[in-house]
């Protein structure tokens, strides 16, 4: 198996070495050459292997599709070491519950940080541990995060040898949960940077740092941010999971929905989809940042700028760039690197936008891959938040009641709809305490964590700044 950049760089390349580069030397993003395809028979086999042995060995059967450079008993065991009861709280790892109707969600919160970064983020801390081991070398991690990309990756790395993070983070913009996840990590391998701004402004800084490529050799520069393949990877496992779970037989579809800013959740079903799995739609959930809505609808990519970009109940997808967005729209094109090196590095940065309305293609989101979308606000989360729990008992996290809200718009007779659950409650407390009039649940070994001592630098929106940071504190 081999990786080409969506921007037209076609020099092929092996897994481990896009897992330690992050963006391609282009500025692409990285994609198999083609996708392998999963036929009835394989599924069946998979089925088997998930309800019999666990998610563990189906993620070793997934992922060593896309991984043929590193050892099959190797990465059986990394696969054994990472999806285990101890560090997801349950043997099922993912189990699905059933919601309403035909509505049931599938449970990607019970890892150490409450959030379904987790279920790639530690897989992505023991393969980093392990390849940089094998090669003798270090990682300098930068990521931007808008919520819980930031405290899955310290989590997951905290300790790691041979790996710093450097994570940045908008100032003021997470929920103090969220932010003192990550601000009370005391280990010396952690580094946390609030930047004066809004999640892209991060985001900018981490690609503008990927595209100084004397930097990014001189300093090992990695990242963790769903623009690393296999992170996106392994968050494709959880789509078959949930499908074995749903379904009885192959012949059945289900569809999903997955609340989404930056397009990593909803591109590993893409991914999932184009290998074979029977998925009837992929429904795409915003917030009041609806520039995947619009394009869905409109065929219109238009970024906001940070004034633009409103600061929500669901901060996680408080996001106006989809960095993974790059990745299906060079699906969508036929594969055509220039196309979207055109549109992703000429055309946003001239005008901030393109336009597909009138192409070809455009008909095919739905189609031929089968997207849908929607929004939900602020007042739709509340509504959603308070009627699951009046009605259902269970609570459900702002980002996770955005999905639920937009899913309902979606059934289909006899497809069981998925909702992906993004984070537990205690995360956006006050959001739920607003919605419920109750506090949700707080695990025992997160009692008191916003009193804790915190370590965090606050910086400007610059890539000059962060670097100099870096070199600061790699020497």
């Amino acid at each position: 198996m081999k990786y080409i950049s969506t921007r037209g760089d076609h020099s092929p390349k092996h897994f481990c070495d896009i897992l330690l580069e992050g963006l391609a030397p282009d500025g692409g993003l990285y994609l198999p050459e083609s996708y392998p395809h999963v036929d009835d028979a394989t599924l069946s086999r998979w089925r088997d292997i998930y309800h019999k042995q666990g998610y563990a060995e189906l993620a070793f059967e997934i992922l060593s599709l896309y991984i043929d450079d590193i050892p099959a008993a190797d990465m059986k065991a990394l696969c054994a070491k990472t999806y285990t009861a101890e560090v997801f709280g349950t043997g099922e790892i993912v189990p699905l519950r059933h919601l309403e109707n035909n509505i049931w969600l599938e449970a990607l919160s019970n890892g150490p940080t409450l959030a379904f970064k987790d279920m790639a983020m530690q897989l992505l801390g023991n393969l980093f541990e392990y390849e940089l081991a094998r090669r003798g070398e270090e990682l300098n991690i930068l990521g931007a995060t808008s919520g819980d990309t930031g405290s899955a990756a310290e989590y997951a790395m905290r300790g790691k040898k041979g790996v710093r993070v450097f994570m940045t983070s908008p100032y003021g913009r997470m929920s103090p949960f969220q932010q003192a996840q990550m601000f009370s990590l005391m280990d010396d391998n952690i580094f946390n940077i609030a930047v004066d701004g809004v999640f892209d402004d991060c985001q900018d800084m981490v690609k503008a740092v990927s595209n100084d490529l004397d930097f990014k050799r001189q300093y090992k520069i990695g990242t963790v941010n769903s623009i690393n393949w296999a992170r996106l990877l392994a968050q494709v496992v959880y789509y078959f999971a949930g499908y074995f779970q749903a379904t009885e037989t192959n012949v059945e579809k289900v569809s999903f929905t997955v609340p989404s800013g930056n397009f990593g959740n909803i591109c590993a079903g893409h991914v999932a989809r184009m290998m074979g799995l029977p998925v009837a739609k992929l429904v795409v959930a915003t917030n009041e940042n609806d520039v995947l809505d619009e394009f869905f609808k409109t065929g219109v990519y238009r970024v906001r700028v940070s004034a633009d970009t409103h600061e929500t109940s669901s901060p996680s997808m408080d996001i106006s760039k989809a960095s993974n967005f790059e990745r299906f729209i060079f699906d969508l094109l036929g594969r055509d690197g220039a196309r979207v090196k055109s549109l992703f590095g000429d055309a946003l940065a001239r005008s901030g936008q393109f336009d597909l309305s009138q192409h070809p293609a455009f008909n095919d989101c739905r189609m031929r891959y089968g997207f849908e979308s929607g929004k939900s606000t602020h007042s739709d989360r509340l509504a959603t938040i308070k009627d699951t729990f009046e009605r259902k008992g269970m609570m459900i996290d702002t980002h996770t009641a955005d999905g639920v809200k937009v899913a309902r718009e979606y059934l289909q007779a006899g497809v069981p709809m998925i909702v992906l659950e993004t984070a537990l409650p205690i995360k956006f407390a006050e959001t739920i305490v607003e919605a419920t009039g109750q506090q949700p649940d707080r695990p025992a070994k997160f009692v008191g964590i916003e009193d804790l001592p915190k370590r965090v630098t606050r910086m400007a929106a610059d890539a000059q700044a962060i670097k100099t940071f870096i070199a600061e504190h790699c020497v």
